[in-house]
């Protein structure tokens, strides 16, 4: 069997369809040998080239074998050799979410231009990265508890995680004041700085009563931390001046709050609505825990290599709004000159131009991706704890669209 990707090893290619076909849920799901997103480049590329030529793939085997025993200390480990499409397979559990939430926050007010701001981000053009892995969540703990449906408080619960993450946009738009968000004019430039804080608060409002209308204490709980996490982690990134040996501790807390406590308490908390013990529920927390954090280790280097037209806003936004995201903390470590722009956060001029240029000369996006690459690594470990279905391999495949995504 010849290589199918440039970033597939030779070694491995014959697994990827081992894989048989899944038994019929809502509609017929197939492993498949495909790439789902363009891959970052991986050490080993040149191998993989070696193996599309015509050397025999007993041979590639040897090399790349002799090759990757050099590398076992370098590489956090493999991520599975598997793959199913989890935007697929949940086509019909993601296809309303958007509708319903604008429904109901239209529903539950009469005023027209605050529907209008508040629906703004809920257009469908999103990743939908949070109610994906809630509803596989759901549907994975469900499928190992030995029930095939979704219950309607886990769909809440999705609908609930992506309204967070939106009004979470909405007030980091007030206070970055960036021009475009997801390809078009960001919220606070078609509105004014009040509006769109009201609109904002009002979707955190809509949010707390439907929390209350899942009637489960824990869940109420577990949710409310999420917001508590958000605020302190806004706090945190306005005021980081700290030594560089607190710098990456505070860097990842920071993180942990903003990105990932959303992802980690969502699944904890439709892990808990299907009756899941403690341990259970904390594989969820624990696998969210690590997709969140991967997820926000890779937007920070993608803001370094990627362009204004694939990610939707501006590159290098974090360095203009004085922030050191991972990148620029590893390359501290070759080049000390970047802890002196990063305490006046990057502020004089100049400052923003030499920083990228130095992050770029520097190991600083490779050791950010190994970074990644390692929560990822993990995130899959506590999904194979699950019993296997299609959801739980559909959990497996999103630390690949996590790790390897474009934008």
């Amino acid at each position: 069997m010849a290589c199918i990707g440039s970033s597939r090893l030779c070694a491995r290619a014959e697994k990827l369809c081992q894989f048989g076909h899944f038994a019929q849920l809502r509609r017929k799901v197939s492993t498949t040998c495909f790439t789902l997103r363009p891959r970052i480049e991986h050490p080993t590329s040149v191998l993989v080239q070696h193996c599309q030529s015509r050397t025999s793939i007993r041979d590639c085997r040897a090399n790349v074998t002799r090759m990757m025993s050099s590398m076992q200390t370098q590489l956090p480990g493999s991520l599975h050799d598997y793959q199913v499409d989890p935007y697929r397979l949940l086509e019909d559990d993601l296809k309303e979410v958007y509708e319903d939430i604008r429904e109901v926050l239209i529903r539950n007010t009469t005023q027209k231009e605050l529907q209008t701001i508040a629906t703004y981000y809920f257009d469908g053009k999103g990743k939908a990265l949070r109610p994906m892995v809630a509803f596989l969540m759901a549907r994975a703990v469900n499928y190992h508890k030995e029930r095939n449906d979704l219950l309607v408080s886990q769909r809440r619960v999705a609908m609930i995680a992506e309204m967070i993450h939106n009004a979470s946009l909405i007030h980091d738009d007030v206070i970055d004041q960036p021009d475009f968000r997801r390809g078009k004019p960001s919220i606070n430039v078609v509105w004014s700085q009040k509006k769109v804080t009201m609109a904002g608060d009002y979707i955190l409002a809509i949010v707390s009563i439907m929390i209350a209308q899942l009637q489960n204490d824990d869940v109420t709980l577990t949710l409310s931390q999420v917001v508590t996490d958000l605020v302190q982690g806004e706090f945190m990134q306005l005021g980081s001046k700290e030594t560089e040996n607190e710098r990456f501790a505070h860097y990842l807390t920071k993180t942990y709050r903003k990105t990932a406590s959303l992802i980690a308490n969502s699944l904890k908390a439709v892990t808990m609505l299907a009756g899941a013990d403690d341990q259970l529920a904390e594989v969820a927390f624990q696998y969210g825990r690590n997709i969140g954090l991967a997820f926000q280790l890779v937007d920070d280097l993608l803001d370094f290599v990627s362009s204004l037209p694939t990610m939707g806003k501006p590159t290098a936004a974090d360095l203009k709004l004085g922030l050191a995201t991972a990148p620029v903390l590893f390359a501290c470590e070759r080049y000390p000159e970047l802890n002196a722009m990063i305490m006046r956060r990057f502020q004089e001029p100049g400052d923003v131009e030499k920083a990228f240029e130095l992050v770029h000369k520097s190991q600083g996006l490779d050791q950010t991706r190994f970074l990644a690459r390692k929560h990822c690594v993990e995130a899959a470990k506590l999904a194979q704890s699950l019993a296997e279905s299609p959801y739980q391999k559909g959990l497996q495949v999103v630390c690949d669209l996590v790790l390897n995504r474009m934008k």
